[in-house]
């Protein structure tokens, strides 16, 4: 099996380590390389060619959300999952909405740490249902109606079945979950899922499900 490439970014050369430490143990994942600030990463990913990369949020130059932003706007980009000391964190937020996979917190366990790196290689968002229920709330505001207005735009460019299914994300359902729901094989919702990605323009189900949410599609 191909070991998972691992690039760490992180200014606090303790967490890198400790980091460090605790994917060595793992012998499904390789670290490639490591950094200090988020103005390192594009370098960094050229060089290493990493399939993920475990960021920090605040660092001095370049922070994590800018360095997440640049990185996943680019072809063929690794897979970003953000560290952060905070669950309903407005920045954690803004760095799902720009691309990244998900994101753990610091005092996570090492084991759930290891396990959110192989989720995100393999595809999957790390992302409860609850915690993305509580990301959605946390983003409400004085601006949800434009948002709202602008997600349903967005939305218009999917057909029923599509949109359906787009709902189903949102509320956290995984692909067999939705597939009994919709009376339809888990093969069909991947496909739906994979459309839905490229219509619009999205990276991940995170994206899908903060996009339902934006568009008032979870209190319908």
């Amino acid at each position: 099996m191909t070991a998972i490439r691992l690039l760490l970014v992180d200014d606090d050369p303790l967490v890198r380590a400790g980091l460090a430490l605790m994917m060595g143990g793992a012998g499904d994942i390789e670290i490639v390389g490591e950094g200090a600030d988020g103005d390192e990463v594009e370098t960094l990913v050229d060089r290493t060619h990493p399939d993920v990369v475990l960021m920090d949020i605040r660092m001095p130059s370049v922070d994590g959300l800018t360095a997440t932003e640049r990185l996943r706007a680019r072809a063929d980009a690794p897979q970003v999952v953000v560290l952060t000391t905070f669950h309903a964190d407005e920045q954690v937020l803004h760095a799902l909405r720009a691309g990244a996979a998900g994101f753990v917190l610091k005092d996570t366990p090492p084991a759930e740490i290891v396990a959110a790196v192989r989720r995100v290689a393999a595809g999957e968002p790390v992302l409860s249902p609850a915690v993305t229920r509580q990301l959605m709330a946390h983003a409400a505001g004085a601006r949800a109606d434009t948002r709202q207005a602008r997600a349903r735009d967005r939305l218009a460019a999917l057909n029923d079945r599509e949109r359906e299914v787009a709902v189903e994300v949102g509320r956290g359902l995984a692909n067999a979950e939705i597939a009994t729901g919709l009376f339809m094989s888990v093969a069909t919702v991947k496909t739906h899922v994979s459309r839905i990605l490229a219509k619009l323009g999205l990276n991940n189900r995170v994206q899908i499900a903060l996009l339902a949410y934006d568009a008032g599609l979870l209190e319908e």
